[in-house]
């Protein structure tokens, strides 16, 4: 979905309307046609916040065992050069 823009002076009128655009999901607010403010509704703030975590809650999710990962090394890397 995308976001919604209103103007800092719409902002200032009407923040009701940003209130129910925002429970829509992200609103930006802009000033002189530059954003200077985003509102979005709480939830997605708290994951926001919450951050990404550990590797460890990565690696603890569901589905991880089966990825396939392919640890060879492309015939184009280049060696480190020998010395005798």
């Amino acid at each position: 979905m995308a976001a919604r823009t209103f103007t800092s002076r719409e902002f200032n009128r009407e923040p009701s309307r940003i209130k129910r655009a925002a429970t829509e999901g992200l609103v930006v607010i802009t000033e002189r046609g530059k954003p200077i403010m985003a509102v979005l509704p709480y939830g997605a703030y708290e994951s926001l916040r919450a951050g990404a975590g550990t590797i460890l809650d990565a690696l603890d999710m569901d589905g991880v065992g089966e990825i396939e990962i392919d640890f060879t090394r492309p015939p184009t890397h280049p060696r480190a050069a020998t010395f005798d």
